[in-house]
């Protein structure tokens, strides 16, 4: 969501990039593919001296077996913040890609973080933004570990509570039924 690119999230990936050389930055997302937009942001990457050669852009597929599919092109998510994202978490884990998230002290902010926790991937929650590029660097560097998470990721997804649907439905009932005891 080109909304949730702020100032901030701009500037941390600038660092990302500064810190990952030869690394690359793919955005996606309606409305990405406007030219202006694209200057736009190459500016603000530019004026924190990434080259904009560094930053692709993709707008959106024409459905959802191509949409994922974008994520192979991918080594590591990137969260937005303060806005973290929800789907787009969610969907870089069931595509097997490792995704870095930074914490934040309001709900937007943490989404990431349950995320992450239920999966059982804390080593990617950033507590600052210095945090955030030394773990973007460290995954970064953990090629084969990456290549092993895109085999086992969505399996990890799999077992954990966010996909734990049966569960869910009786912590609901159990729920509702303590409200009305």
């Amino acid at each position: 969501n080109a909304a949730k690119l702020s100032h901030h999230t701009v500037a941390l990936w600038a660092r990302v990039l500064a810190a990952v050389p030869k690394s690359r930055l793919l955005l996606k997302g309606s409305g990405l593919e406007d030219p202006a937009f694209q200057s736009l942001l190459r500016d603000r990457f530019a004026a924190r001296e990434v080259d904009p050669c560094r930053i692709d852009f993709l707008g959106r597929t024409p459905g959802l077996e191509s949409h994922l599919a974008v994520y192979h092109q991918i080594d590591i998510a990137l969260d937005t913040f303060p806005y973290h994202g929800t789907t787009t978490t969610c969907e870089a884990l069931w595509m097997g890609r490792p995704t870095l998230t930074l914490a934040g002290q309001r709900h937007a902010s943490r989404v990431g973080v349950s995320l992450l926790q239920a999966v059982g991937h804390p080593e990617w929650i950033a507590n600052d933004d210095d945090d955030y590029v030394s773990r973007a660097l460290q995954l970064a560097g953990q090629i084969e570990e990456r290549r092993s998470l895109a085999f086992s990721l969505r399996d990890q997804l799999r077992q954990s509570p966010l996909l734990d649907h049966a569960g869910q439905a009786r912590r609901w009932g159990d729920a509702i039924r303590a409200a009305f005891a």
